[in-house]
């Protein structure tokens, strides 16, 4: 099985014309994923690659073809209103990869969102992949396989890193999902976490998390209240220094709340397998799956 999508999802992509909508539409579509439509404003009545729908508006979209999920390739000044528009028009998942997205506009898409009763997962975030089943996102299908372990990471390189780890090491994923770095995303650790343990094909949880913010600590608190399953973290950016942003715009520390020190210890008292490089992954996945 996997979390949040599967083999029944039907994908409406926004902006499936642009450069980067267009590329992974196509890798999505090669994947395997069901991309049942795409919404260019201006342009609909065309068709993508002559197979793809395009139309106006996401609710013409979901309309006329059923789509249940929505990913987004849209500029960032953008990109709050195409969250918005995906989520009104009854998607029940909003995938957006825009970076750079302003803060100010996601505090009015956060509630909005929520109030609609969708999940929106990023922005700035690489998507998400259910191996062998589907793919939203711009996550590589080639290094993913089928298996046990569910992958939770802040960071969209780094979940390429740990996933790649893992599946040359023989241990699949059930499905690996990117959260995005931003101060405000849609979808946090703990909703992750939260969908692993009620999956009951995923036996262990990998979590790669950075530094800035208390994200991974209020994580480590479900873990150790919530979670039967075995949970290994990583914390990126332990080199940093203080006071200086590194990459995403939530990766800074202020005082003492986001060093790496305080993440692990909270990882250590949660009793989670603690990583010192990705490829320390390998073996505390492999002994917690026996």
């Amino acid at each position: 099985m996997s979390i949040f999508i599967d083999k029944d999802t039907k994908l409406v992509v926004q902006g499936i014309t642009g450069r980067d909508g267009s590329f992974h539409t196509k890798q999505m579509i090669e994947y395997g994923t069901k991309v049942v439509a795409g919404v260019t404003p201006g342009k609909g009545g065309q068709t993508f690659e002559g197979t793809v729908p395009v139309f106006n508006t996401v609710y013409d979209a979901v309309e006329k073809t059923g789509a249940n999920t929505a990913v987004i390739y849209v500029p960032p000044m953008g990109a709050a209103d195409a969250i918005m528009e995906a989520a009104d028009a009854g998607c029940a998942l909003v995938v957006c990869i825009t970076e750079g997205v302003p803060v100010l506009d996601m505090t009015k898409v956060y509630p909005f969102v929520k109030e609609k009763g969708a999940r929106l997962l990023g922005p700035n975030c690489p998507g998400l992949i259910s191996p062998g089943a589907s793919k939203v996102g711009i996550i590589p299908g080639r290094i993913c396989a089928p298996g046990p372990v569910g992958v939770v990471s802040r960071s969209g390189t780094l979940t390429y890193e740990i996933v790649y780890q893992l599946t040359r090491a023989g241990i699949g994923q059930t499905t690996c999902v990117g959260i995005g770095g931003d101060p405000i995303n849609g979808t946090n650790f703990i909703d992750c976490l939260a969908a692993f343990e009620k999956d009951p094909h995923t036996k262990a949880v990998a979590m790669m998390g950075e530094i800035g913010g208390t994200d991974e600590q209020e994580a480590a608190d479900f873990v150790k209240h919530h979670m039967t399953k075995p949970v290994v973290g990583f914390i990126a950016g332990q080199t940093a220094p203080p006071g200086r942003r590194m990459g995403h715009a939530g990766a800074i520390i202020s005082g003492s709340a986001g060093t790496a020190a305080e993440k692990i210890d909270a990882f250590k008292a949660a009793g989670m397998g603690v990583a010192k490089r990705p490829i320390d992954f390998v073996d505390l996945i492999k002994a917690g799956l026996k």
